[in-house]
């Protein structure tokens, strides 16, 4: 008898959201599309204020268990699989897809860890560090004469695709599927590799960031898993060792 393969549990992860009626008309999604947890980073916004509570219906258990955290980094710290959604259609070094390309990625996958869609702030949306803490972006298409959508409604579009997808994926998940690199684990990564690499004249301050970018986001193409992030994070360790040693 094949064993049910159950989805993994899907976390929403809202960053510094500042509109409590926002905040309560996601909590209601939450509950219309079976969401597992929503997550906060920042203090923003209040799930406990009034108008919150009042436009989450029967969504309020999302707002009473919902957890708080300081960064995103922190947020995502458990997460197997991580989509981040932007307001760009194109957006330079980092690579922007259709919610018809990244679902099926997401969705295919048997590890019991969770997943996450992480979604801006409403006047700005997520800087370009934050984007790049994700696996995937994606962008969800509307008129370029007004391309800005909602947050609420934003959340609601893209956990209707999931919610269709999900039904589909139940027969065609990937037995092959492997388990990513966390967003901390690469972060950590890219931070050593950015130290090392200043010290040996490599990178300069006012450019090591944007080159940075460009080799997480290579990261995040390539699906790095934590075993290959080890692997590198030793290598760089052995550098410096070299280095230390020859200076002696």
């Amino acid at each position: 008898m094949n064993k049910k393969i159950k989805h993994n549990p899907l976390v929403i992860v809202l960053v510094e959201p500042s509109g409590a009626i926002n905040l309560g008309s996601i909590a209601r999604l939450c509950a219309n599309y079976e969401i597992a947890e929503l997550r906060i980073v920042g203090n923003s916004c209040d799930p406990d204020h009034p108008e919150a509570r009042k436009m989450a219906i029967k969504g309020k258990e999302f707002l009473e268990k919902s957890q708080k955290f300081d960064t995103l980094v922190e947020a995502l710290a458990d997460c197997h699989r991580v989509i981040a959604t932007c307001g760009r259609i194109h957006h330079g070094t980092i690579p922007i897809e259709t919610t018809e390309k990244a679902l099926p990625w997401f969705m295919e996958t048997i590890s019991t860890k969770p997943i996450a869609i992480i979604f801006g702030r409403e006047s700005r949306g997520l800087t370009n560090y934050e984007l790049q803490l994700a696996h995937k972006v994606i962008t969800l298409n509307s008129s370029a004469n007004y391309p800005s959508l909602n947050l609420s409604h934003a959340v609601g579009i893209v956990l209707h695709e999931v919610y269709q997808y999900k039904n589909k994926a139940k027969k065609v998940l990937s037995i092959n599927s492997h388990t990513l690199s966390s967003p901390k684990q690469l972060n950590d990564l890219i931070l050593d590799a950015k130290e090392l690499l200043l010290g040996i004249g490599f990178l300069f301050e006012h450019t090591a960031n944007a080159r940075m970018s460009k080799v997480k986001s290579l990261l995040n193409r390539a699906e790095i898993r934590p075993e290959e992030v080890a692997l590198i994070r030793g290598m760089l360790r052995q550098i410096r060792w070299a280095l230390s040693s020859n200076k002696s």
